[in-house]
């Protein structure tokens, strides 16, 4: 715990989780203004990333405001509560694929990547791969045509054409293995 977080006495704490309770917003100011700090260093120790650290200590604080009916003050202290709620908010965004993805990437200027202008003859519409697609079966090319060519993302897919997800992800990832096979 951070030395400039002062826990309040049981009774303070006990009114001031009756205010939550009660959606008292000035006590949701108060639980802001004693404990931000120490929650943010603790969630900063967690994810080693001061932006991110900051985004999860708002979600970490709404989540308390929205989940305070869940406190059992009879388990321990209101902050330790809050540190776990912030803690568990945390550990989620570390586990998350997204944040698994960013960490992986760099920016351009730090990867090394060259930025060249594509020759003014490169049409892209002309690389043959919408002439590739017409080889598909029906179902496969629909997939394509939605995903590739029409932006749409799976769930989009199959939400407009009425079949299971899975089944856009099969009919999808056939269709590119049998591209990839016509490519060659």
């Amino acid at each position: 715990m951070n030395s400039t977080t002062t826990l309040l006495s049981a009774t303070e704490e006990a009114v001031l989780v009756e205010r939550l309770l009660a959606r008292d917003e000035q006590a949701l100011r108060l639980l802001h203004e004693r404990y931000a700090r120490s929650l943010l260093n603790v969630i900063n120790r967690l994810v080693h990333d001061q932006e991110l650290a900051e985004d999860l200590l708002q979600e970490g604080m709404l989540k308390v405001w929205l989940s305070i009916g869940h406190y059992d003050a009879g388990r321990g202290r209101l902050f330790t509560w809050m540190v776990r709620v912030c803690c568990n908010r945390a550990i989620d965004a570390l586990r998350s694929p997204r944040h698994r993805f960013h960490q992986d990437t760099r920016p351009l200027e730090v990867s090394g990547a060259q930025r060249a202008s594509a020759p003014p003859t490169f049409n892209p519409e002309h690389i043959g791969l919408r002439e590739l697609t017409l080889k598909l079966k029906p179902r496969q090319r629909e997939i394509i045509d939605l995903l590739y060519f029409g932006g749409c993302t799976q769930a989009e897919a199959a939400e407009q054409l009425g079949i299971p997800l899975a089944t856009v992800k099969t009919r999808a990832r056939t269709a590119i293995q049998v591209l990839a096979q016509l490519a060659r």
